[in-house]
C-alpha cells in the first residue's frame, strides 16, 4: 500500500480524554476513532488488525473442532426468559422495543440464541459432541466505559458454545478450548496464563480467565516461569474424538494446572511457594482477554435442549461456553507491546510487515528504487507500506515507529550513490545495510 493512497489519520499529539497506552496509541495510530462513549469507529488500519487476530483465531477454533456460524446481534427477550437471565442479567443489558412492542435486547452474549439453534436441528446422541462459534459484535452498557477498547461499550468477540452427550465429554470439549486458547495467544506472540475464576452471570461450576502478560497490565500476576518458556504455538496437540485425543488432552490440562498462577486477588503467597521452586518464581501484570465456563445443563434444562440418549432416552444436553475478546486483544496487545515511539506490533498480526521509506520523494531514482523493491515485496506475497509521501525524512521515520512496522527499508540518494539499503527492525532499533542487489534475496530469507 501507497502511503499517499491509504487513509491514515495519524496525529501528532496525544488525546487528552486517553488515559491508558493503549487508548492513546489507538487514536495517535489511527486505529479507532469515538464515535460515542464506549463505541468506536474502526478505521482501516485498526481494522486490519482486528482481521489478522480473527483469522489467527478462526484457524485454532476451527482445528480444535468448532464450527463457525453468525448469529444477530439483536436478540428476542423471550429466549432470555426462558433460560430465567432477562431479569437476572441486570442494567448492562441494553433493552430495546419495535415498532410492535416486542422486546428486544443487544445481545451481550449468545448462549441463548445458540441453544435455541441446538434445539431446533439436533436430536441425537449420535451428531455429539458439537461445538458451534461466531465472531460477533456484542454490547454491554458499561456505566463508565473507560480506557479505549479495554473496556468499551461495544465490542467484538468471539463465543463458541460446546454441546456434549455428559459430563465426562463435556469436560474434555473444555480442554479442547482450554488448549486452542493457549496456542491461540502464543502464535499471536502473546504469553497465555490460565486462572480459576469465578463464573459471573454466565453460570455453571468450572472456569478458567486467560490472562496475557503486560508491563501496564489492569491486574497484578504471580504465576510459574513454565508459562513463558512452554512453546504451545507448535505443540502437538490431538483434537480428534478418539479415546487416544482424549488422554492426551487430560493429560495436558492437569499437567498445565499444576502450575500455580493467581491474580494478586487470589494469591496466596504461601502456596506460591510451596508449589514453585524461587527460581521459576515470576511476579507481572496482566490483562484478561478469555474466559471459558462448563456449566452443564444450566441453558439446556430450562430451554428444552434435549436430545435421544444411547439408552433411549431424552437427556439435557451438557454445554460450555468460551469467549475471546477480539477488538480488547488488539489493546491488550499495545499494553503488552509499546515502547516511546510507539506501537511494536508482533510479527504475526502486523497490518504491514514492510515499510518503505522514500528519503526523497520526488528524486527520479528515489522514486525508481523504491517503486522496484515496492514490486518485488508485493509478488514476494508480503505485505509493505510505502511512504511516498512529499514529507520531511524526520516525519516519515515517526510515523513508521509510531503506527509499528516491523521490519522498516530507507532507501535515500547517498545509500544509491553507496548501492545499499538501510533495514532497521522496530523492535530492537537495530539497523544494518545490504547491497541493493541482494533485497530479494534477503526477503526470501
Amino acid at each position: 500500500m501507497r502511503l499517499t493512497r491509504y487513509f491514515l489519520p495519524v496525529l501528532k499529539e496525544t488525546p487528552k480524554e486517553a488515559q491508558i497506552v493503549s487508548h492513546q496509541l489507538m487514536l495517535r495510530a489511527g486505529l479507532i476513532k469515538q464515535q460515542s462513549a464506549g463505541v468506536y469507529v474502526w478505521l482501516p488500519f485498526g481494522l486490519k488488525v482486528l482481521k489478522k487476530i480473527e483469522n489467527i483465531i478462526r484457524e485454532e477454533q476451527n482445528n480444535a473442532g468448532a464450527i463457525e456460524l453468525l448469529m444477530p446481534t439483536m436478540q428476542g427477550a423471550d429466549l432470555w426468559r426462558e433460560s430465567g437471565r432477562y431479569d437476572d442479567y441486570g442494567l448492562e443489558m441494553l433493552r430495546i422495543k419495535d415498532r410492535h412492542e416486542r422486546d428486544l435486547l443487544f445481545g451481550p452474549t449468545a448462549e441463548e440464541v445458540v441453544t435455541d439453534v441446538f434445539r431446533t436441528y439436533v436430536r441425537s446422541y449420535k451428531d455429539l459432541p458439537l461445538n458451534l462459534y461466531n465472531i460477533q459484535w456484542k454490547f454491554r452498557d458499561e456505566i463508565r466505559p473507560r480506557f479505549g477498547v479495554m473496556r468499551g461499550r461495544e465490542f467484538l468477540m468471539k463465543d463458541a458454545y460446546s454441546f456434549d452427550i455428559d459430563e465426562n465429554g463435556a469436560r474434555d470439549s473444555y480442554r479442547k478450548m482450554f488448549l486452542a486458547y493457549l496456542r491461540t495467544f502464543q502464535r499471536m506472540g502473546l504469553r497465555g496464563v490460565p486462572m480459576r475464576a469465578d463464573t459471573g452471570p454466565i453460570g455453571g461450576d468450572l472456569s478458567h480467565e486467560f490472562i496475557i502478560l503486560a508491563p501496564t497490565g489492569e491486574s497484578g500476576v504471580f504465576y510459574d516461569a513454565i508459562y513463558e518458556e512452554r512453546d504451545w504455538a507448535n505443540a502437538e496437540i490431538d483434537f480428534s474424538n478418539t479415546d487416544t485425543g482424549r488422554k492426551q488432552r487430560e493429560e495436558l490440562f492437569n499437567e498445565v494446572l499444576q502450575s500455580y498462577a493467581a491474580t494478586d486477588e487470589m494469591h496466596d503467597d504461601a502456596e506460591f511457594k510451596a508449589k514453585v521452586p524461587e527460581e521459576r518464581r515470576r511476579e507481572g501484570r496482566g490483562i484478561e482477554v478469555g474466559h471459558i465456563f462448563f456449566f452443564g445443563e444450566k441453558y439446556s434444562k430450562p430451554m428444552g435442549a434435549k436430545i435421544m440418549g444411547p439408552e433411549g432416552k431424552e437427556i439435557n444436553a451438557q454445554m460450555g461456553s468460551y469467549g475471546i475478546g477480539v477488538s480488547r486483544l488488539v489493546g491488550a496487545i499495545i499494553e503488552a507491546s509499546h515502547d516511546e515511539n510507539g506501537i511494536v506490533w508482533p510479527k504475526e498480526i502486523t497490518p504491514f510487515d514492510l515499510g518503505i521509506i522514500n528519503l526523497k520523494s520526488g528524486d527520479a531514482e528515489c522514486d525508481a528504487l523504491c517503486d522496484k523493491l515496492y514490486d518485488i515485496a508485493l509478488k514476494a506475497g508480503r505485505e509493505p507500506l510505502y511512504d511516498d509521501r512529499n514529507e520531511r525524512a524526520g516525519a516519515k521515520f515517526a510515523t513508521m515507529d509510531l503506527i509499528g512496522v516491523p521490519t522498516q527499508i530507507t532507501i535515500g540518494p547517498r545509500g544509491i550513490q553507496n548501492g545499499v539499503i538501510e533495514i532497521k527492525d522496530r523492535k530492537t532499533q537495530e539497523k544494518k545495510e545490504i547491497p541493493i542487489t541482494e533485497f530479494e534475496t534477503w526477503l526470501k530469507a
